[in-house]
């Protein structure tokens, strides 16, 4: 009963939680982000809504960036918090101003993605990730006499 309750912030399975989260929330959003690439790439008329002045083509575009290629980055683990901030943005114009109308039943999806974006934004990759391989690199590289078992402790010393 105890290890259930007990809150430990350097708990192992917090890599594991956000490797879970990472890449499950990229996997989902890649399944909005395909179908969105193909009838951008397909040739045809685009059916997408024009946000903020920009075109439909333009709109679209982004929102493919947005959800297929930063996905993919979330799906590896390279640029995290970077990769965030499109999809972000992507969900808040999506909650704001597509489905802004829509009861809450329709926002919920955007609202649930933005959650964990944001969660992502804070927490970074976590150490199964590229981003944490190349920390690992630039320390051997630059800190040859510092070699901490994880990386990110050299923000506390």
């Amino acid at each position: 009963m105890k290890k259930i309750i007990q809150v430990n912030k350097a708990a192992a399975t917090t890599d594991l939680a956000i490797l879970i989260a990472r890449i499950g929330i990229a996997a989902l959003m890649l399944t909005h982000g395909i179908p969105k690439m193909m009838m951008l790439f397909s040739g045809g008329p685009v059916q997408f809504p024009p946000v903020m002045g920009l075109s439909a083509e333009l709109s679209l575009g982004l929102a493919v960036f947005a959800e297929v290629f930063c996905s993919i980055l979330l799906l590896v683990g390279f640029a995290t918090r970077l990769a965030t901030i499109p999809l972000i943005i992507t969900m808040l114009v999506a909650v704001g101003l597509i489905h802004a109308a829509d009861p809450l039943s329709k926002q919920e999806p955007a609202l649930q993605y933005l959650l964990v974006y944001i969660i992502l934004l804070f927490t970074g990759s976590g150490k199964f990730s590229i981003d944490y391989l190349l920390q690992r690199q630039s320390i051997k590289k630059y800190h040859p006499s510092i070699q901490p078992e994880d990386p990110t402790q050299l923000i506390y010393q």
